[in-house]
């Protein structure tokens, strides 16, 4: 028998809804505070943010604690449609 606990579902739902959001700039790199460009959900359920250059630095050691890892730092290289 498999029980649902109300609280992880509610849990698990508001931490999809958060992975899913785009990061903007009110999002801060939790080493800097400049802008966030990467976004690591970890296993144990937290989230950290790290603008692009502590995304890069820190990615090998992320990718041992991370569930999911979102880098939008292309954002930083785009350039509009003419």
């Amino acid at each position: 028998e498999v029980r649902h606990n109300a609280r992880t579902e509610r849990d698990m739902s508001e931490q999809l809804m958060l992975e899913s959001v785009p990061l903007n700039a009110l999002d801060r790199c939790d080493r800097c505070g400049a802008q966030a460009y990467v976004r690591a959900v970890l296993l144990n359920g937290g989230e950290l943010m790290f603008c692009a250059h502590h995304g890069k630095e820190y990615a090998e050691k992320l990718k041992v604690v991370a569930a999911k890892i979102v880098d939008e730092s292309q954002k930083l290289v785009e350039t509009p449609a003419n």
